[in-house]
């Protein structure tokens, strides 16, 4: 069996405009197997914009993009998805009446072959599978400690609840990658300190995390290496102390009072 890529992700070029605005220009992202990679910067400086050409919500302009060294276009959110990146929302965007398990059962169902055919008839092999797939859910729950909230809608969970669920979610799909749009967003300081520990987790089983965060604190005490975006360009990178001690940086984002 061939070892995995070291590289998970390589992106080079990649610009994107909306009429007269440069939303993005020639960004590009080096990601290694299992870090976690934090991009920042401030309000408007296209970190969504490139999240969402990342994982094909819009299509870019220009740009290169390999995923775990294999060239891919991300053109379509399904196609992105099989590739292997998965992702959440800043708002959270779960199946609200189905159940925590249902919820990552739908997920998982990305890397799985039932056939229409099978699903109707409900033959040996579409059950054998269904099975497999509510099991490997179950243990994804588990992994992220809500386990004991398998049968609750997921209306009903807790904002913090919530938030584990999509990142269960996002793991029943296998990805490569796994892109977090502002996680601790609305948490309190107890559920910031379990998405801190759930994400080095995730690293710690050799999974790499892109995570656009604005609580710089958690970015700077969990990432491996950061990128900062100002005005659709790459103003800095590297370590989080290279990055805090970059004169760039401080004047366009963290000497503005951010914390």
């Amino acid at each position: 069996m061939s070892a995995l890529p070291s590289t998970v992700l390589h992106v080079t070029g990649v610009n994107k405009r909306f009429g007269g605005l440069q939303a993005l220009s020639d960004v590009a992202l080096h990601i290694e197997r299992g870090q976690v990679y934090g991009l920042i910067g401030p309000n408007g400086a296209g970190k969504t914009t490139f999240f969402n050409v990342l994982t094909g919500l819009y299509a870019p302009d220009s740009g290169s993009f390999a995923l775990a060294g294999k060239a891919y276009q991300p053109t379509q959110v399904h196609k992105v998805a099989q590739a292997g990146i998965a992702r959440t929302f800043q708002n959270i965007r779960l199946f609200a009446e189905m159940t925590a398990l249902e919820n990552v059962m739908v997920g998982r169902h990305v890397r799985t072959a039932s056939s229409v055919w099978g699903s109707i008839f409900r033959t040996r092999g579409f059950k054998t599978q269904e099975a497999a797939i509510e099991q490997r859910a179950r243990e994804l729950l588990d992994y992220v400690g809500i386990a004991a909230l398998a049968d609750y809608k997921a209306r009903t969970l807790s904002y913090g609840d919530q938030r584990r669920l999509e990142i269960a979610r996002a793991l029943a799909t296998d990805p490569q990658l796994i892109a977090l749009d502002e996680p601790a967003a609305g948490m309190n300081a107890t559920e910031k300190i379990q998405l801190r520990a759930l994400i080095d987790k995730i690293r710690n089983d050799q999974r790499t995390v892109l995570l656009i965060e604005h609580d710089v604190k958690l970015v700077m005490g969990l990432c491996d290496r950061v990128t900062v975006l100002d005005y659709g360009k790459v103003i800095a990178q590297g370590t989080p102390a290279q990055v805090q001690s970059n004169p760039q940086v401080i004047e366009a984002y963290l000497g503005t009072g951010a914390h």
